[in-house]
């Protein structure tokens, strides 16, 4: 249930409205708006009677809400999040740009790739420390090596970090190192990882999983913020498909859809949604016509050296060009 408050309703009301509901068992979120503020109500197994709540002071009405993920659900918040990491805002009016190397592999390759990026327009620096492969053998990160590169890369040039934690162990480091906790499509649906990452308070980005249906990933944004972390920002990264030209199907539909059922920031990865480089750019300029708050794109000047998905990866050069392309598209759109 969503209890609406009136605009001017008083602290004293608020406050009163969430210890009923503390009362009743059950969890009270509240949420403030800019000329609104409402307060979610999560824990019941069953509807709860309006009549519990019409009568307190400062109580306009109370709305049901019927879907599996209520506090990631519209509802909760009809004029969408924004989630903001230092000078960058993750939501609607802004679009992000993230950009750097599949994985850390040295601070000289890090360093290089890092400098090239910020100064052709990437407001926020990826990059792998932690490497969950499809195969044993393949390159699975420095580890906590490559997050004191990453934060080395951060400080020098003064740009937020963004790096995925495969597991409660890595979590805690990156919590530590990182500016936005990235959680990778295999782990969407790992409830015990997301229960944690929800305790971190710390910004995250949730990848869509595998084959995952749109409800099944906004549940698992659900278990996150169920836990006390709404900084959550959604990636659309691709689904299986049976066509292999693609890595995977990149599914634009999902932006336009997730921006009707969530008030969440949603933002898209054309490099491993495609797996062709030649599609980063206009799947990117997609991205953005059809709403996405951002995108995140694989970048690197040695790309048949790289350790991972190099193949997938921009030059330095084409990741110029495409973000004077997006630049532009972004204030024709406005």
């Amino acid at each position: 249930m969503l209890i609406l408050m009136k605009p001017d309703s008083s602290q004293k009301e608020r406050e009163a409205v969430c210890q009923h509901i503390d009362k009743l068992g059950f969890k009270a979120h509240p949420i403030p708006g800019e000329h609104s503020f409402a307060i979610g109500i999560t824990g019941n197994d069953g509807p709860i009677k309006e009549r519990e709540f019409l009568p307190l002071g400062g109580v306009v009405k109370c709305i049901r809400v019927t879907s599996p993920y209520k506090l990631a659900g519209r509802k909760f918040n009809p004029k969408g999040t924004k989630v903001k990491v230092g000078s960058v805002t993750f939501g609607e009016g802004h679009f992000v740009n993230i950009a750097g190397p599949c994985s850390i592999e040295s601070e000289e390759q890090t360093l290089r790739i890092a400098r090239s990026v910020k100064k052709h327009g990437a407001d926020v620096l990826r990059g792998g420390a932690f490497k969950p492969r499809t195969s044993p053998y393949s390159f699975q990160g420095l580890g906590l090596d490559g997050l004191k590169i990453l934060k080395e890369a951060s400080l020098e040039l003064d740009i937020p970090i963004i790096t995925e934690a495969i597991d409660f162990e890595s979590l805690k480091l990156v919590a530590e190192y990182a500016d936005i906790i990235q959680i990778g499509a295999r782990n969407m649906q790992n409830f015990p990882l997301l229960k944690e990452v929800g305790r971190t308070k710390k910004a995250v980005v949730l990848k869509r999983g595998l084959s995952a249906t749109l409800e099944e990933w906004l549940s698992s944004a659900e278990y996150i913020m169920q836990n006390g972390n709404d900084q959550v920002i959604l990636c659309e990264r691709g689904i299986r498909s049976f066509d292999k030209y693609t890595r995977n199907l990149l599914d634009l539909s999902a932006v336009p859809s997730i921006k009707t059922l969530s008030h969440l920031p949603i933002i898209v990865d054309p490099s491993h949604g495609t797996g062709r480089k030649e599609l980063i750019a206009p799947m990117s300029k997609g991205s953005l016509a059809v709403g996405a708050h951002g995108i995140m794109v694989e970048v690197h000047d040695k790309p048949r050296e790289a350790l991972s998905d190099g193949y997938q990866a921009l030059l330095p050069e084409e990741f110029a060009h495409l973000s004077s392309e997006v630049l532009k598209m972004s204030q024709s759109l406005n």
